[in-house]
């Protein structure tokens, strides 16, 4: 599916006709016509995966979004290039340090638009590559380190989207899933035979306890008393 892309531009012929460009590349464009809108679509539903901004907007302009996006920890990663009427070096510069990963100058040339677009994305794809291993190396660690210290394996499922890898990484993680589950269940059978030892050991203690007071001369004298009023009263 051809990638989603947001293009940020106050003036309405550029910002059709940058349209229309990303268009014509594969894209699918989606107009803003300033800053706010930029960033209330950036936060909405629609997962954009590149921006094409126009520094030089009225109200707020694309330096302004640039650091509203890089205070937003969903957006700070989201690659911007700018498309602008502004050529100094003092905005390409700006614009740069405020985490846009690239600079075009109007007008632009459609093929290196392109060019520009597939640079990005492939970037913009490949940290996602590498964000998603990392996060599940942590997982498969986590789990890890608390196995270690002892304490009771979770919810193993956790592990599912690291398991369901093709590669090493999804192999340790199939093993160190099979060796928790195998560990997990040989608590369970020391429980259960630790609750059953201690049912058998209560039960010893209260027969000895038992044995203790029917053994006393003084349990003997009662119990003799006790058969003679019986005795008693079978009589009567």
């Amino acid at each position: 599916m051809s990638a989603r892309v947001l293009v940020v531009d106050s003036d309405p012929e550029e910002r059709w006709a940058t349209c229309q460009a990303a268009s014509g590349l594969g894209y699918r464009p989606d107009p803003a016509a300033d800053g706010p809108a930029a960033l209330a679509m950036l936060r909405g539903d629609t997962a954009y995966e590149i921006v094409l901004l126009e520094l030089v907007m009225a109200q707020v302009d694309g330096c302004a979004v640039l650091s509203a996006m890089k205070a937003d920890e969903r957006l700070r990663d989201l690659p911007v290039i700018v498309v602008s009427r502004a050529d100094e070096v003092e905005d390409i510069a700006r614009s740069i340090a405020l985490g846009a990963t690239d600079h075009l100058t109007k007008p632009v040339r459609t093929e290196v638009l392109g060019a520009r677009l597939r640079t990005s994305l492939a970037s913009k794809r490949l940290r996602d590559v590498e964000r998603d291993h990392l996060a599940q190396v942590r997982a498969l660690t986590s789990a890890a380190v608390e196995l270690q210290a002892g304490a009771e394996c979770g919810d193993l499922s956790v592990l599912d989207p690291v398991a369901a890898r093709d590669d090493d990484l999804g192999t340790l993680a199939r093993v160190f899933r099979q060796m928790a589950e195998e560990i997990r269940s040989r608590e369970t059978a020391l429980r259960e035979q630790v609750d059953r030892l201690t049912v058998e050991l209560d039960r010893s203690r209260i027969g000895g306890q038992v044995a203790e007071v029917t053994g006393s001369e003084s349990y003997r004298d009662l119990a003799g008393r006790a058969e003679e009023l019986r005795r008693i009263l079978r009589e009567e």
